[in-house]
């Protein structure tokens, strides 16, 4: 018999409901898990085991088993409020910051009748591409714990990938999600910019930054994301919508059906190309053409596609990055000195930047987003390489040189913030192994508001491939 970490998440919500196990029991299960592998690994930076168990018990006795999500366990991101629990927000600066209340995904989950472990390691206030910060061990990928996990939503992917969670919450802000799921061999989904409205990127600068799922399956990050999605107080009934898929619980049902066939542009080009010098490792190409291989094999429509360059996209978007900085509530040097270097550095370009800089800045991207929408749009869904390289190692990142990071960055994650400036949904799928066990994955970008077709287009890729059954060695 299956243990329950080998289940998927909607294996165990149906268990849940037949009542083969309860809500403490579940918790109970990954609790034990997390004791076990977090030492080694370092998902969570803070396990809330009996608020868990407490909360668990309530859900059993007093919430409806028609919530999305009731019973499941899931993590909140280290840069998520849950009222009573710290958020450090992986800096020392916020060591001892402790909210009286919870913000609005975190109550979302909570209506859908999730069960919180505790909070997903991030690196400081979640700027950087990888999770490694002076405030908590890093993230470890589980496939190989000498490598990074990715970030900024390094943790959740690692609990994720470990089976410490059957899915997880995390925020992406120019691939913050994608970028570990597809290091940890995961699906990672950024929707489109408003579809979340508990964390829907409109109140954010520049409309980066959203809420997405990380998840084993298809099916499961869809399961997540509809919970996401429905307003609070809404009851959709996901063993309805598996019989008669409707409009409850669309992305599920997408997941869950699979069908249709669709007209796919294939890149390589990014929005950085002639600013750094990005070069696509083999193994990265390797795993674009058997997606390619597979989608071609399915009926689908397969042409090239190229980005037209554009030189005022990485002026732009760097200003944006280093003025996200600016608000970190740093407003001595002594608090200064509890701030990483990379962070130091933001902050201090971040806070020289002129109000007519920054203007431009977002009038560019503004542009970027129109023009990027623009070209892609004769394709139901646009591929491309997930990450240009293989997963990094821990410590591979220039701790001192703010310039140098930021290429690094750039030139491992080519493919991700272009998604974030145009405000479009994708999708990375992990379709491949590395000679040496790695995942590498791949990148579907959808039309505007189109996840119900990159849902569709996992599921037909993820029954071709069966990528759930990888399994990373020890876990």
């Amino acid at each position: 018999m299956a243990e329950l970490h080998e289940l998927s998440a909607l294996e165990q919500w149906q268990a849940l409901q037949r009542s083969e196990v309860s809500p403490a029991e579940l918790t109970e299960h990954y609790l034990r898990r997390i004791d076990a592998l977090n030492p080694g690994l370092g998902a969570f930076v803070t396990v809330t085991a009996d608020a868990a168990l407490a909360r668990a018990r309530h859900v059993e006795a007093a919430v409806p088993r028609t919530v999305p999500l009731w019973g499941l366990p899931f993590g909140d991101k280290d840069l998520q409020l849950r009222a009573g629990v710290p958020a450090r927000f992986g800096s020392r600066l916020m060591a001892d910051f402790v909210p009286d209340e919870s913000d609005d995904l975190v109550r979302a989950l909570d209506d859908a009748g999730a069960v919180s472990l505790g909070k997903t390691n991030t690196p400081e206030f979640g700027l950087p591409s990888y999770t490694e910060s002076l405030a908590s061990p890093p993230a470890r990928n589980p496939w190989d714990p000498s490598l990074g996990a990715g970030g900024s939503s390094g943790g959740a992917a690692v609990a994720v990938a470990a089976r410490m969670l059957p899915f997880a919450p995390g925020s992406d802000g120019g691939g913050s999600v994608r970028i570990p799921a597809a290091a940890c061999g995961l699906v990672g989904v950024k929707p489109s910019r408003g579809r979340v409205p508990a964390a829907s990127g409109i109140d954010k600068l520049g409309g980066l930054g959203v809420a997405g799922p990380l998840a084993c399956t298809v099916t499961d990050a869809a399961l997540l994301l509809d919970a996401m999605i429905t307003p609070r107080g809404g009851r959709p009934e996901h063993h309805f919508a598996l019989r008669a898929p409707g409009a409850d619980v669309p992305l599920l049902a997408s997941a869950v059906r699979g069908e249709g066939r669709f007209q796919l542009g294939v890149m390589t080009t990014s929005a950085w190309d002639d600013a750094y010098e990005i070069t696509l490792d083999p193994e990265a190409i390797v795993a674009l053409d058997a997606a390619v291989a597979e989608f071609s094999a399915l009926g689908h429509g397969i042409e090239p596609a190229a980005l037209l360059q554009d030189d005022t996209y990485p002026p732009a978007f760097r200003t944006i990055w280093q003025a996200s900085a600016a608000g970190i509530p740093a407003e001595t040097p002594e608090a200064e000195q509890l701030l990483e270097p990379l962070t130091r550095w933001l902050l201090h370009r971040g806070r020289a930047l002129s109000a007519r800089v920054l203007a431009e800045a977002l009038a560019a991207l503004a542009a970027y987003e129109r023009s990027f929408i623009a070209q892609l749009s004769r394709f139901d869904a646009v591929l491309t390489p997930a990450l240009a390289l293989t997963p990094r190692p821990v410590g591979w990142y220039d701790q001192d040189d703010g310039e140098r990071n930021f290429e690094q960055q750039v030139q491992y994650t080519p493919f991700t913030s272009m998604i974030n400036v145009s405000g479009l949904p994708a999708i990375v799928l992990p379709v491949h192994q590395t000679s040496a066990g790695l995942p590498m994955g791949v990148q579907l970008i959808g039309r505007p508001g189109g996840e119900a077709t990159l849902f569709a287009l996992g599921a037909q890729l993820e029954r071709r491939i069966r990528w759930q059954h990888r399994v990373p060695p020890g876990v």
